[in-house]
């Protein structure tokens, strides 16, 4: 039998013990109580930019709070996804990943985070080809063309990409790769950068998201020679893939995953997972990414886990075998 004072100490502190434990399972029946932010590690009007955006808007109004899209580029997305990894595991700070985000976990060999083991996965949300386009300039009508001009005029052909360890610099380093040609690669500070001077002429040739290509190739401004994926784009229908045009190994895609802070609850995670699959079906994101030639995904967080460490270790097999860097 205790004391009586003991008594009156021990429970008191059981109390406050069984209090603090419930705190997080209340935080998180609770979430979310204000507005959540998604970090996007890129510039405005990018490839993954504008989807999340028209994803935002929707899942606004199922949370019934503000989902609030912040760009922090630079240095192949690692500033914003360093800023998410340093987050409170609370939910309320996401970070957009894509392919760049796998490709920097081996470009860049000292980060102060863990571009992989700082994260959990959400969802893979969904993904596009790249197109390989050359300005009009450019005296070449199709792949085959292009690798033979690259072959006369050995690392005198210039190609451009948002950035180092972009998707944009590993895609055409890869094609190079295969190709047995030399190119020199132009790394600009974001994708609208590259496309103005890709646009002008002054960089010849890229390979960025499909989508956002579109209006400059029917417009006329820029000659698409092929796509990146698997199959022919529904935009791009007449258009052959890499892969048909004579390097079947050949594919790559653009794509945008959501990720949250290593130890973010797995209720919270469980939850925005189920809110972006139902944001995803919506109409306005369906028409939105059906016009912009995007395969809608809304995979398991396990899945999109998975699949940001098949893309790790295939991107670092690419870097090996190119010898691509930093420039």
């Amino acid at each position: 039998m205790p004391r009586p004072f003991t008594r009156r100490l021990v429970l008191p502190l059981l109390a406050s013990g069984l209090a603090a434990a419930s705190l997080p399972t209340l935080a998180q029946q609770d979430y979310p109580n204000r507005p959540i932010k998604i970090v996007v590690p890129f510039s405005p009007g990018g490839a993954v930019d504008g989807p999340i955006r028209a994803i935002a808007q929707d899942l606004s109004k199922r949370l019934r709070q503000q989902v609030i899209i912040e760009n922090r580029p630079g240095a192949g997305a690692t500033i914003g996804s360093e800023m998410v990894a340093k987050a409170a595991p609370d939910g309320y700070t996401l970070l957009l990943a894509s392919q760049t985000n796998a490709i920097s976990a081996t470009l860049y060999p000292r980060l102060n985070f863990a571009p992989i083991d700082d994260f959990v996965g959400i969802s893979l949300l969904g993904r596009e080809p790249g197109a390989l386009v050359v300005h009009p300039s450019l005296p070449v009508r199709n792949v085959a063309e292009l690798v033979a001009l690259a072959k006369d005029k050995p690392g005198q052909l210039n190609y451009a990409s948002s950035g180092n360890g972009s998707g944009q610099h590993l895609f055409m380093a890869m094609f190079a790769s295969m190709a047995g040609i030399k190119l020199t690669h132009v790394p600009y500070k974001g994708s609208g950068q590259a496309t103005t001077d890709l646009l002008a002429g002054t960089v010849p040739m890229s390979i960025p998201g499909a989508n956002g290509m579109i209006k400059h190739i029917r417009g006329g401004k820029l000659r698409v020679l092929a796509t990146t994926g698997v199959k022919r784009s529904t935009q791009l229908p007449d258009v052959p893939t890499l892969a048909e045009a004579g390097f079947p190994s050949y594919s790559a895609y653009v794509w945008m995953g959501l990720l949250a802070p290593k130890g973010t609850p797995a209720a919270i995670v469980d939850r925005l997972q189920r809110e972006f699959k139902a944001s995803l079906a919506a109409p306005e994101v369906v028409k939105f990414m059906d016009e912009a030639g995007i395969e809608t995904v809304g995979s398991t967080p396990a899945e999109m886990d998975a699949y940001f460490r098949e893309e790790r270790d295939r991107w670092a097999r690419i870097v090996r075998e190119t010898g691509a860097k930093v420039d």
